[in-house]
C-alpha cells in the first residue's frame, strides 16, 4: 500500500479589493460612460438625493455622507450637531455636481446628426413606390455596408428577402429597387465595386467633354486606370495629354467612400468624442484641467438620515435592521465616491507625466518634437502599473491648443538616428510623408530612394520598414503614385 504524505504549501496569492476593482471599472471608462454611470448609481441607491432643498423650507434637509461620518464620530445626533434647517449651507453641498464648472457648448452639448441608414429612408419616402417596392428597398438599404456599397449579389438578397423578411421578390425587381436607391444622394451610394461607383457619381455630373472622357475611361479601362497604364488608354481611346489630365482630374474628385459623408452616431464604429483633458497655453506655460467632470458631494435623503438615526436609538430589531439597510447604502456610496476620487488622481496623474515628459511636442504641436514612449515610460514616472497606464490611455482623448488627440497618439517606440540619438516612429512617418508628398509625381521615389533619402536625413531605417510606414500612411507604391 503505498505512503500517503502530507505537507503544507504555501500559496502567496493577490486578490483585489472590492474598491479596487470598482476603481478599475471606473478608470476604464471615457468620460461620457462615466457621467451615465454615475447617473445610475444615484438612481438605483434610494439613500441618495440629488435634488437640492429649496431655500427657506421648513422641511428637513438632506445631510451630507461627511456630515455622516462627523456623526459617528463625535457620538452627537445629526438634528443636535446640524439642525433641521438648510440656513447658511454652501451650495455645493446641496447638490449633487458631477457636470464640472466648464460652460463651453461642445463640453456639455451632444450634435448626433443623422444616421447614414436614416438619410436613405428618408429620400425613399419621398419616392411613389408600392408596399412591395419599399420593402425591398428598405432591405438593400439595411444590406449597405457602412462606406454605402452592396457588397451582395442581387440572388443572395432574393433569398435573404425570402427566408428573413417573408417577402417574395424577383432580381429584376431587387435590381430596380437598387436601381432607384444609387439616385439618391450622397451620389456613388448603393454600387457594388469602385467602377460602378465612380460611373454613377460621373453619370451625375454635367456632361462636359472631360466628363464624358473620365466616363469612357473608367467604363472601359477601368484596369488600365487603377494600374496608371495612361500611355496604353490614351492609345486606345484616342486622348490626348491634356484629354488625359483632365479625366484625372475629374476622377480625383470623385468619392470612393460616398457611405463616409455621413456620419453614422448609431453605428457602433460612430464616435462622439468628448476630451477627458484639456491643455491651455497661456503665458508660456501649460495647463492641465479635466473641465468635463467633478466627483460629486452625495446626500443622504432626509427619510433615510431619520431612519438611522431612529435605528440607533431604538431597541427594536426592525428599527435596527432598517437602520442598517441604510447604512448599507451609505457606505456603498462612500466606496463609489473613493472609487471616483482614486479615478481622478490616477488619471491627472498620468497625463501630468505624459505631458512632462513630450513638453516639448505640447508646447507647439510639432510631430518632430515626439519622443519615442511606451507605457512602461509612465508607469516608472507614476509608479502605477503598465495595466493601469494601459486604461487610462485606452479610450480616452485630451483637447490642446492645436486640436484634440487620443492619448495612444502620444505613445510610439522608436529608431535611432546616425548619431545614436532615439528618434519617434512617428517623426520618422512624418519625414517620409513629406519626402512623398514633395517628390517629382512624373518620377515617384522608390522604396530603396526612399531608404537613402531618409538615411541623408540622419534616419536609419530598413527597406521593408519603409514599406510597412507607407502602408500605414495609405501611401501607394512609386508606380501607382505616378502621373502623367
Amino acid at each position: 500500500m503505498a505512503a500517503i504524505e502530507q505537507g503544507l504549501q504555501q500559496k502567496l496569492q493577490q486578490k483585489l479589493s472590492p474598491l479596487q476593482i470598482q476603481t478599475i471599472k471606473l478608470i476604464e471608462m471615457p468620460v461620457q460612460a462615466l457621467e451615465q454611470h454615475v447617473r445610475e448609481v444615484l438612481n438605483d441607491n434610494p439613500v441618495l438625493d440629488d435634488t437640492a432643498p429649496q431655500g427657506g423650507s421648513d422641511e428637513p434637509r438632506d445631510v451630507s455622507i461627511s456630515e455622516v461620518e462627523e456623526r459617528e464620530q463625535s457620538g452627537g445626533s445629526l438634528e443636535e450637531n446640524y439642525g433641521s434647517h438648510d440656513d447658511d449651507i454652501p451650495s455645493y453641498n446641496l447638490h449633487v455636481n458631477n457636470w464640472g464648472k466648464d460652460e463651453r457648448p461642445e463640453y456639455n452639448t451632444f450634435s448626433v446628426k443623422q444616421s447614414f441608414s436614416q438619410s436613405l429612408l428618408e429620400q425613399l419616402g419621398y419616392r411613389n413606390l408600392t408596399d412591395h417596392q419599399r420593402t425591398i428597398a428598405t432591405f438593400i438599404i439595411g444590406s449597405l455596408d457602412d462606406d454605402g456599397y452592396l457588397r451582395r449579389d442581387i440572388e443572395s438578397l432574393v433569398d435573404d428577402l425570402a427566408f428573413r423578411a417573408g417577402v417574395e421578390a424577383t432580381a429584376e425587381e431587387v435590381e430596380d429597387m437598387l436601381k432607384v436607391i444609387q439616385q439618391f444622394e450622397p451620389s456613388g451610394v448603393g454600387a457594388r465595386d469602385l467602377r460602378e461607383c465612380l460611373l454613377i457619381q460621373l453619370e451625375d455630373k454635367k456632361r462636359t467633354p472631360s466628363v464624358e472622357n473620365a466616363i469612357r475611361v473608367v467604363d472601359t479601362q477601368f484596369e488600365s486606370f487603377k494600374n496608371r497604364h495612361f500611355q496604353k488608354i490614351m492609345a486606345r481611346l484616342h486622348l490626348s495629354e491634356d484629354e488625359m489630365k483632365a479625366v484625372m482630374e475629374e476622377i480625383r474628385h470623385l468619392n470612393p467612400a460616398p457611405g463616409g459623408d455621413i456620419d453614422d452616431s448609431y453605428n457602433d464604429q460612430a464616435q462622439q468624442v468628448v476630451p477627458d483633458f484639456r491643455l491651455d497655453y497661456e503665458h508660456g506655460e501649460l495647463i492641465l484641467s479635466m473641465p468635463r467632470f467633478s466627483i460629486p458631494e452625495l446626500r443622504i435623503n432626509h427619510k433615510y438620515s431619520e431612519i438611522l438615526e431612529t435605528g440607533r436609538m431604538s431597541n427594536s430589531k426592525a428599527d435596527k435592521d432598517a437602520a442598517a439597510f441604510v447604512k448599507q447604502k451609505i457606505d456603498s456610496a462612500k466606496w463609489f465616491v473613493e472609487a471616483l476620487r482614486q479615478r481622478q488622481n490616477t488619471l491627472e496623474s498620468t497625463m501630468r507625466a505624459i505631458i512632462e515628459y513630450q513638453r516639448d511636442y505640447f508646447m507647439d504641436g510639432d510631430e518632430s518634437s515626439l519622443k519615442p514612449m511606451v507605457l512602461k515610460d509612465i508607469a516608472e514616472r507614476t509608479g502605477f502599473d503598465i495595466s493601469t497606464i494601459s486604461r487610462v490611455v485606452n479610450s480616452k482623448w485630451i483637447e490642446t491648443h492645436f486640436g484634440i488627440f487620443p492619448l495612444k497618439y502620444f505613445f510610439s517606440e522608436g529608431l535611432e538616428n546616425s548619431d545614436g540619438e532615439e528618434v519617434s516612429t512617428r517623426e520618422i512617418k512624418k519625414v517620409l510623408k513629406d519626402l512623398v508628398d514633395n517628390e517629382d509625381k512624373h518620377n515617384p521615389l522608390t522604396d530603396d530612394e526612399l531608404v537613402d533619402a531618409l538615411s541623408s536625413k540622419g534616419y536609419k531605417v530598413a527597406r521593408r520598414t519603409i514599406a510597412k510606414y507607407r502602408a500605414q500612411l495609405d501611401i501607394p507604391k512609386a508606380r501607382m503614385r505616378r502621373n502623367l
